[in-house]
């Protein structure tokens, strides 16, 4: 297993949920927590550590995101007008990364991080290699004319495992996917619940 795929079901066990539902998550058949005393049985969780999981749940899903950038959006959203939870899950979703991986022109998150690194996809035309770019609505995401063949991108445009939300528009043909507009909560198709709410309030307590 490769070391990106290793720290992935990581991140799965450490939460104890599979929060890509990806059918080959070992939380699908050992749910409990990584260690040797991952299976003794769990003590009641403290609100800190139920807003602590939640932010681990969040920050992994969107490819285990550093604590200094994750806390850099959190402020980005609470500065903005209206919900700050919103705000914060509006953020993460117009990532350029997370914007790849709707599209599903790539099978993961990491795999999104990684393919907008090694300079394969445009935005509005222009290359750009930084999964942290942040999209507006109406902007353009291409993969370059030379990658489309790659088997990465059939495959995942072809895989059955994911649907594309309806607030990114894609054209398989010509391999484009439009940010329609900034999701809310109820709009993103999260495999788990996720609470935004309660990392709001880990990072305002």
């Amino acid at each position: 297993m490769s070391r990106r795929h290793s720290a992935k079901y990581k991140i799965d066990r450490r939460v104890g949920e599979n929060i890509w539902g990806r059918p080959k998550s070992p939380v699908n058949k050992r749910n409990y927590k990584p260690g040797q005393h991952g299976q003794s049985r769990r003590s009641k969780t403290s609100d800190y550590g139920m807003q602590l999981m939640a932010k681990q749940k969040l920050k992994g899903y969107y490819g285990d995101i550093t604590e200094k950038q994750f806390l850099r959006i959190y402020e980005d959203a609470n500065r903005m007008k209206g919900n700050t939870s919103e705000n914060l899950i509006g953020l993460l979703e117009s990532r350029l990364d997370a914007v790849v991986y709707r599209a599903k022109f790539v099978p993961t998150i990491f795999a999104a991080r990684q393919f907008i690194n090694h300079g394969h996809v445009m935005v509005n035309g222009r290359r750009c290699n930084i999964g942290s770019v942040r999209l507006k609505a109406g902007d353009v995401v291409q993969i370059r004319e030379k990658s489309r063949n790659l088997a990465l991108v059939l495959e995942a445009l072809g895989s059955p495992e994911r649907d594309v939300p309806e607030y990114v528009e894609v054209d398989p043909k010509a391999m484009t996917a439009t940010y329609v507009r900034v999701p809310e909560l109820s709009d993103v198709p999260y495999p788990v619940q996720m609470e935004p709410a309660q990392v709001v309030e880990f990072y305002s307590s």
